[in-house]
């Protein structure tokens, strides 16, 4: 049997060992067209029965409601940074909003100047982003073209526990690192979108899931690639779709509703996950400091510094040692960065609360 890593990485990252088991089997010949997922057409009927499974995975999952549409696109959450104020700012709609609460946010306002007027609704840089603001916070105008907000910071451990007021300002979210990690009420969004690689499936394919009306915002002068409504005119087949990553997103899509039972069982096991972290995080005595406050922790991505930049590197290497791997937090903050999502089983979480609790006795 090949051993495999417990593997922290925030991205790519850990897929489910029953998906990756499917793709071994299936990789040199699928059922039916009896050649690769790698070699098929996207416009193959076998391809769009896959896609369209995929959609209906989704849909399932999230409750997704008729008047919105799920595209299948690529460029991961850069290109999502460009795309969203080039199709949502137009004419009088020209000024947007951003909720910036790590690294991503940032990186999405600095892109979206170059289309409109960005104003900062809340910015947490001053605070170290260490934390989400309350809605009071929110200085949200409901004659902004939308609000945009990262739901997960990955690089800093900030979640949003719940939607960030807008004033009635249209909702939009960058949900690239925990989309699928529980129910959502999609109807609060006018769009919303995840780059694959952290819950969904491998990196390649992004998904946007956007109302249907906000399609109309996509101008004629627009490219066509970096129009939302020239992919859904195309059912997401405007140019040669991802088809590898979205036959994985519909393998995913039916480890969730098959083997987990849904969001809300997916839901409890990632808190689960997480509060074994954070609980020994918080009983260290000042040994582990976690970044983010604690409510606002994300169940994703948790990261916290040790006492000494060396004791640090100690860690990384020792956890290695043991299997646990890509523990090494983000350059920009430093210390350690554990991402638990869904496809990473209680087992390894387990083993790395374990490793945790014996470092720090042995060092202290």
């Amino acid at each position: 049997m090949i051993q495999r890593t417990t593997n922290f990485s925030a991205g790519p990252a850990v897929l489910p060992v029953p998906v990756l088991e499917r793709v071994q089997r299936e990789l040199l010949a699928l059922p039916g067209p009896r050649a690769s997922i790698l070699e098929i057409s996207h416009r193959s009927a076998t391809f769009k029965e896959i896609m369209a499974a995929a959609e209906t995975n989704l849909r399932q999952l999230l409750s997704i409601p008729d008047n919105y549409t799920v595209l299948f696109l690529q460029g991961g959450s850069r290109l999502q940074f460009s795309m969203v104020p080039m199709n949502l700012l137009d004419g009088p709609r020209a000024q947007a909003d951003y909720i910036v609460t790590g690294s991503w946010g940032r990186h999405a306002a600095t892109e979206a100047r170059k289309f409109g007027d960005v104003r900062m609704a809340w910015d947490g840089s001053k605070a170290n982003y260490v934390c989400t603001p309350a809605d009071s916070q929110i200085d949200s105008s409901p004659s902004s073209g939308y609000t945009y907000f990262v739901s997960n910071e990955t690089i800093e451990g900030v979640q949003f526990a719940t939607e960030p007021a807008t004033q009635n300002s249209t909702l939009v979210c960058d949900a690239s690192s925990d989309l699928l990690h529980k129910p959502l009420d999609i109807s609060q969004y006018g769009l919303i979108y995840a780059c694959a690689q952290k819950n969904i499936g491998p990196a390649g394919v992004t998904i946007v899931i956007m109302r249907n009306d906000l399609l109309a915002r996509s101008g004629d002068a627009l490219p066509g690639y970096l129009s939302y409504k020239s992919h859904a005119d195309g059912g997401s087949l405007f140019n040669t779709a991802p088809t590898f990553a979205i036959y994985v997103v519909r393998l995913v899509t039916d480890w969730l509703l098959n083997d987990i039972g849904g969001l809300e069982e997916m839901h409890a096991l990632n808190k689960k996950k997480a509060n074994m972290l954070y609980q020994v995080i918080d009983q260290s005595g000042g040994f582990y400091q976690g970044h983010a406050q604690a409510d606002c922790r994300s169940l994703m991505n948790v990261v916290f510094r040790l006492t000494s930049d060396p004791l640090s590197a100690a860690f990384v290497k020792e956890a290695a040692e043991q299997n646990l791997a890509a523990l090494v937090g983000h350059r920009s903050v430093g210390g350690i960065r554990a991402s638990i999502y869904n496809a990473m089983p209680l087992e390894g979480v387990e083993a790395l609360r374990d490793f945790m609790i014996q470092f720090r006795k042995k060092n202290t």
